[in-house]
């Protein structure tokens, strides 16, 4: 039973509650690992063994241009049955590859799983951050592709250089939907900067701007005024059992003392951003329906993770996951003024993936965001992105990502979480599947509350 397999399973089981049965059991904490195994020497070295073509079957080698591959050192290292290849914990100074045979992975929990060279897993890297997540053994005679930690260095500068210059980016459409006209015409619009975007309530523009400077409540209170239906929200949170006390609130001033200067300016964001996830088409409203339910659930991952895990603060974690599939928005738009009708749904969800990330960082540069949350659609789902030795606000958002895909009919294929550079930035031995399930829970009752407040 692998990671995700635990996870679901316990998921799954029936729930144990508390006495006053609202809140979710948190798991005890897990015990400390025992000593890391040392790592068995192979029995074959070989120095640039594979063409760039070979390397080019791997993530995220396959992105790099041909000068970048041809430069970067490798070796394939070859070990017997039962070699320790690496060990949980231990620093880690390079990525590697599984080439050839079977190894099984033995992260920080009481399940381990293994993985096989005919498998689409092997083109995922073993690991890929600071240190190891796992610790791996053979369990035949392997081959073991290692490429210098520069990778990481390489890969993050290419992310970087787009996110630089985003708005000369060129959108690469893949091959099944190159060739239709909606999303030719679609990149096409992009390119020229003739997409329609839809624009924030002035409230919440005139919050953000204000809250660049050092405003009290008082300030606040007198700008989110200006807009009714945000102040009957803005009471309806501070009165709700998010916030509540014995005492109720009864005006704007006195719901942005208690839910914080912090809290309002994002929640007055995430009620006008709600407002952006609407269309005129039964079906396409349905579609922006669902994208703004699981960017609550993503918002509500990132917001339990940063609590749990970091230094950065919650509220800023729980806007971030919230924009991080903003650039679906744009797309819906466009193809509900499409003439002759766009493609279904379905099809525009394909090309989710291929699209969110630069539209939507254009649509957070346009509506004024910084740039620490500008940049995270583009790399939400970039599991191999490293942003450097300390955990970032995009790390979290990467991890309450992959979080939420868990269970869901769209989470194969994609990389065990120990293997990933977010993972590893975690204190040690902080992300377990016990401490997944508790994230899980406590994301769940955020996001339902969050879908009535904000309904």
């Amino acid at each position: 039973m692998n990671w995700f397999s635990t996870l679901l399973h316990k998921i799954n089981r029936p729930k144990q509650t508390t006495p006053d049965n609202t809140r979710p059991i948190v798991a005890a904490a897990p015990s400390a690992p025992s000593s890391a195994q040392s790592a068995s020497a192979p029995f074959k070295s070989q120095q640039q063994a594979l063409s760039t073509d070979q390397l080019k079957k791997f993530a995220p080698l396959r992105d790099l241009d041909e000068s970048s591959l041809t430069n970067l050192p490798h070796l394939v290292l070859s070990y017997r049955k039962d070699a320790v290849i690496f060990s949980f914990g231990q620093p880690s100074n390079s990525v590697r590859y599984l080439l050839a045979g079977q190894l099984q992975m033995q992260p920080d929990s009481e399940s381990d799983y293994q993985i096989s060279a005919d498998s689409t897993l092997a083109n995922l890297p073993l690991n890929s951050g600071s240190r190891y997540g796992a610790t791996a053994t053979a369990l035949s005679d392997v081959q073991i592709l290692e490429i210098s930690i520069e990778l990481n260095r390489l890969w993050t500068d290419k992310s970087q250089e787009n996110t630089t210059c985003f708005e000369l980016e060129d959108i690469q459409l893949p091959a099944p939907i190159n060739g239709s006209r909606f999303f030719n015409s679609f990149a096409q619009a992009y390119r020229e900067n003739k997409l329609r975007l839809p624009s924030l309530p002035d409230v919440a523009l005139k919050l953000k701007e204000a809250m660049k400077n050092d405003i009290g409540a008082r300030q606040a209170a007198d700008i989110i005024q200006l807009d009714p239906p945000i102040v009957a929200k803005l009471i309806q949170v501070a009165n709700s059992p998010l916030y509540a006390t014995d005492q109720p609130v009864n005006n704007c001033h006195e719901a942005v003392v208690r839910i914080g200067l912090d809290a309002t300016r994002n929640l007055v964001m995430g009620i006008s951003l709600k407002q952006l996830f609407s269309c005129t088409d039964p079906a396409l409203m349905k579609g922006m329906q669902s994208l703004w339910k699981n960017s609550l659930y993503v918002s509500s991952l990132s917001f339990v993770l940063a609590q749990e895990c970091s230094n950065i603060n919650p509220e800023d974690a729980l806007l971030g996951g919230l924009v991080a599939d903003i650039g679906a928005i744009p797309l819906l738009h466009f193809a509900e003024q499409f003439p002759d009708g766009g493609p279904s749904y379905h099809e525009l969800q394909a090309a989710l993936p291929y699209l969110r990330g630069p539209v939507g960082m254009l649509m957070l540069h346009t509506l004024g965001f910084p740039e620490q949350l500008g940049n995270i659609p583009y790399h939400a789902e970039n599991w191999l992105y490293d942003s450097g030795p300390d955990l970032t606000m995009t790390d979290i958002v990467i991890l309450a990502k992959l979080h939420s895909y868990f269970g869901s009919q769209n989470g194969s294929g994609l990389p065990y979480i120990n293997s990933i550079p977010a993972y590893s930035k975690l204190s040690h031995g902080k992300l377990n599947p016990d401490f997944s399930l508790m994230v899980l829970q406590k994301a769940q009752a955020r996001v339902n509350a969050a879908m009535h407040l904000l309904s």
